[in-house]
Order: structure tokens, then sequence, then C-alpha cells
């Protein structure tokens, strides 16, 4: 081996080892990270508390953990135990240990009620872990569970400060409400974009069950109606986008983020006035 390639050899080893690390540890799913944050940025904005911070920060490192925790499962799903998987497996330990380690400082100070939401929400979670085990995490049904799962989030926050129960059910189905409109909208502008088979129905049918259910959360007092009429011009929206022109998938991901935060923003708002 020549003087040149012993030099170079150890400094591609590190970059490997960084190409692994970053492909193991950082989560794929760009949208994945407004629907996380959209709940935990509505609990604090309605109810701050460093509790509901630390609930906020081990929620976001659930989302994070979720990547290597995936690749773990499927690797072992299928029988395998390569050296990705090692770094994943420890990858995962040290953010789960660390995830843990906050909700446990966020009980110190909050209202154990913020515990009913998130047991609430662990069916919907091991659905969607159920499915990334096989590999078929990009299916309607584990997104929508996962969207729904982590809205729990605001109201665990909401709790945690003291909030009234209906207010903080009210917060979980506005970020639920709009992630579930918003993913089978998206899907279906993107399959469209790609020319894939693709049903409006699906889409359409979101929109209606999101807007119902803010509507009927709104009729028992637990949602502004700011929020639902912020909800409600999303739908219409998304009703509309599905039946233009293809955009990229770029731009279809701002919008839903855009709109993500506007909702956020109203509902927070509204519910201080």
């Amino acid at each position: 081996m020549s003087l040149d390639r012993q030099a170079t050899a150890p400094d591609e080893v590190r970059a490997s080892e960084r190409s692994t690390l970053r492909a193991v540890a950082m989560p794929s799913e760009h949208g994945g990270w407004s629907l996380t944050l959209e709940p935990v940025a509505l609990g604090l904005l309605v109810a701050w508390s460093w509790s509901g911070l630390a609930l906020g920060v081990a929620a976001v490192l659930a989302f994070v953990a979720r990547t290597p925790l995936k690749l773990v499962l499927v690797d072992r799903w299928r029988g395998r135990w390569l050296a990705r998987t090692a770094t994943a497996a420890r990858v995962a330990a040290v953010e789960i240990l660390v995830l843990t380690a906050l909700v446990v400082a966020a009980t110190v100070g909050a209202d154990t009620r913020f515990w009913w939401p998130l047991l609430a929400a662990a069916p919907l979670v091991m659905i969607e872990l159920w499915f990334d085990m096989r590999s078929r995490s990009r299916r309607l049904l584990p997104e929508l569970a996962g969207t729904v799962g982590i809205g729990s989030v605001a109201a665990a926050i909401a709790l945690a400060d003291g909030a009234e129960t209906s207010l903080a059910l009210g917060l979980w189905v506005v970020v639920a409400a709009r992630g579930a409109a918003a993913i089978p909208s998206a899907r279906t502008q993107v399959f469209r974009t790609h020319g894939r088979p693709h049903r409006l129905w699906h889409s359409d049918l979101a929109q209606v069950v999101a807007a119902a259910a803010v509507v009927i959360a709104w009729s028992v007092g637990a949602v502004p109606s700011a929020a639902v009429v912020a909800v409600a011009a999303v739908a219409v929206f998304n009703l509309g986008a599905v039946r233009t022109a293809p955009r990229p998938a770029t731009i279809i991901g701002f919008q839903q983020m855009f709109f993500g935060i506007a909702v956020v923003v109203i509902t927070a708002i509204a519910v201080h006035v």
C-alpha cells in the first residue's frame, strides 16, 4: 500500500462512519418534523411550563429516535444483525434514555393528568411501529396513526400546566385534525405529480372528517371558533389542491407546513383572547 493510500484510509473510514451514523440517526421524513413540532408549539403557546417544555423536547426526541429504532426493528424482523444495526441500536438506546429522563423531569411539579393522553395515544404509536418493523411505514394507516398519536403531546403539555381537560383534548383534536387532513392530501398531490395511481376520495374524506371533528369539539366548548374556521379553510384548500395542476413535492410540503403554523398560531391566540 502506498504512503498516500495509508494516509487517506483513516479519513475514508471516518467519513464512512459519519455517513452511517447520519443515515441511522436522522429522520428522512421531512414532513414529520412539522407534524411533531405543531402539537409541541400549540401546547406551549397555550400553557407554558417547564414540565411542558420537557415533554415537548421528549416528543421531538421520540420522533428522532424512531429512525434508528425502526432500522433495528426491520433488521431483527428480517433475521439479520449488521454493523448499521448495532450503530442504530446504540443511538436509539441513548436517545430513549434521554427521553425517559425528560419525562421523569416533567413529572416534577406537573399535574399528573398529563399521563392520560399519552397512554391513550400509545396504541396508535404501537400501530405505527408495527408497520415500521415490516417496512410499510409509508402506508396511509401508520402515517395517520402516528400523526394522531403525536397530537396527544399538545394535550399532555396543557394538562401538565393544570389546564382544563376539555381544553387539552380540544388542542389534541385541532392538531390531529390538521395533520390527518394534510397527509392524504399531500400524498394524493405527490402521486399525481409522479403519475402514480391515486384515489381522490381518500383525501376528500380526510378533509370532511377533519372539519367534522373540530366542529364537534367546538360544539362542546373544547375548541374556539377561530380554530374551526382555520381547519375548515385548510380543508377547503386541500379539496381543491388535489384537483388543480400537480405541483412539485417541495411546494406541497411548504404549503402544508405554512398551514400547520397558521392553525397553531390562530388556535393559540383564540384560546387566550
